[in-house]
């Protein structure tokens, strides 16, 4: 007989020591869920083919585009349009939760140091 269990994003996300590494907790079809500390900078980076939701566990995020920012605080979500130029960051330590299909890199084709590696489970 299968097991059911529902996730809990606050024990799977203390599982992560380190920031701007997203951990993928789950698959829905051909997405995945990801959970993420952030903390600081990050990059100017785009997604030319796909969406990226953002939902804000703790913490206020602000992303900033090039012709503004929007702030996310905890409880909410925001959506980056593919192909929109984006770079997060976070004062203090946020929280997260990351929608977006398998495969997708964190810097999408900026690539660096900063490239987290990808499909990597917590």
């Amino acid at each position: 007989m299968k097991a059911y269990e529902s996730l809990n994003f606050a024990e799977k996300i203390s599982r992560i020591d380190s920031h701007w590494t997203p951990r993928v907790i789950a698959e829905m079809n051909d997405y995945q869920f990801k959970v993420v500390k952030l903390l600081g900078d990050f990059i100017w980076h785009d997604h030319l083919d796909t969406d990226e939701a953002f939902i804000v566990l703790e913490g206020q995020l602000r992303i900033d585009f090039r012709d503004g920012h929007v702030l996310v605080n905890a409880g909410e979500m925001y959506v980056v349009s593919k192909g929109v130029e984006h770079k997060p960051f976070a004062e203090q330590e946020v929280k997260l939760l990351l929608i977006e299909p398998r495969g997708v890199l964190n810097t999408g084709d900026k690539g660096g140091e900063r490239t987290a590696e990808n499909d990597l489970w917590v």
